[in-house]
C-alpha cells in the first residue's frame, strides 16, 4: 500500500507516506503506483490537486486532511479524521469512499463553487484580511462580509439580472437557477465582458484569459468516507 500526501507533511508510524507540494506533481514520478492520496489545508488545495492530476487518469483514493477556513467538501462527505482513516488501513480494515464529482470551466477546475459575482469581492477582501490575529479562523470572512453589505445590497440584484456574472453554488443544487445564481450546472458556454476574468473557484481567485467561459463536467475523485 502506497500513499502520498500533498500539502502539509503527514506522518504515522507504520505506513510509509511520501510527499509532494502541489507545484511539484505535474512531474512527480510513478504518480500511478499510489493507491492514496493524503490532501491536507483546505478545499484550494484540494482543487488545484485536482487540476494537476486532471489528465492523469489515476485510480487512487483521497484522504481530506482539512485546515482550511471552510473545508466545505470535507463537511459534505463528513469525512473523519485523517488520523482514524490510516488506523484503519494500517489495521487492515476495509475503507469505503464517495463519489465527488468536479467540473472544468476551460483549463480550471472546481468542485463546488464558481462565479465572479458577490464570491469574488467577499474572498478578495477575506483574503486581503489574512494577517496577523486574523490569518487563521474565520473572522477575516466574518468582517468581509460587515465591508461589503453596503455594496451587496446595491449591486447583488444588478449582478444577478446581469449575463456578465454568473455564481455556481452546487450544494445547492435544488435551487436550479436564481437570476444567474444557479446550485448545478452541466454544460453551458457564458461571454463576459472582457477577455481578462478574475473568477472564485472554491474558494481560489484564478484569472482565466478568455472572454467566453465553458462550462462541463470534468470527472469524479473518489474520497474516503470510513
Amino acid at each position: 500500500m502506497r500513499l502520498l500526501c500533498i500539502g502539509e507533511p503527514l506522518e504515522y508510524e507504520g505506513l510509509t507516506i511520501s510527499y509532494a507540494r502541489v507545484e511539484e506533481l505535474s512531474g512527480y514520478p510513478d504518480l500511478e503506483v499510489f493507491d492514496y492520496l493524503i490532501v491536507s489545508e483546505g478545499d484550494g488545495t484540494l482543487r488545484r490537486v485536482i487540476k494537476a492530476l486532471q489528465h492523469k487518469k489515476l485510480k487512487a483514493k483521497y484522504i481530506l486532511n482539512p485546515s482550511g477556513s471552510f473545508n466545505v467538501i470535507s463537511k459534505l462527505h463528513k469525512t473523519p479524521k485523517a488520523m482514524k482513516i490510516l488506523d484503519d488501513l494500517a489495521s487492515g480494515k476495509e475503507v469505503r469512499t464517495q463519489t465527488q464529482t468536479y467540473h472544468t470551466l476551460n483549463t480550471e477546475v472546481f468542485l463546488f463553487s464558481a462565479g465572479n459575482m458577490s464570491d469574488l469581492q467577499h474572498i478578495f477582501i477575506a483574503e486581503t484580511l489574512r494577517f496577523g490575529l486574523l490569518k487563521d479562523g474565520m473572522s477575516k470572512y466574518m468582517l468581509s462580509i460587515l465591508f461589503l453589505l453596503p455594496l451587496h445590497l446595491l449591486v447583488m440584484p444588478l449582478m444577478l439580472l446581469s449575463s456578465k456574472h454568473f455564481f455556481i453554488f452546487t450544494p445547492l443544487s435544488y435551487l436550479a437557477k436564481w437570476g444567474h445564481s444557479y446550485g448545478f450546472m452541466k454544460e453551458a458556454s457564458m461571454k463576459l465582458s472582457s477577455s481578462y476574468n478574475h473568477i472564485e473557484l472554491d474558494g481560489d481567485i484564478v484569472t482565466i484569459q478568455e472572454q467566453t467561459l465553458h462550462l462541463s463536467l470534468g470527472g469524479h475523485i473518489e474520497i474516503v468516507t470510513q
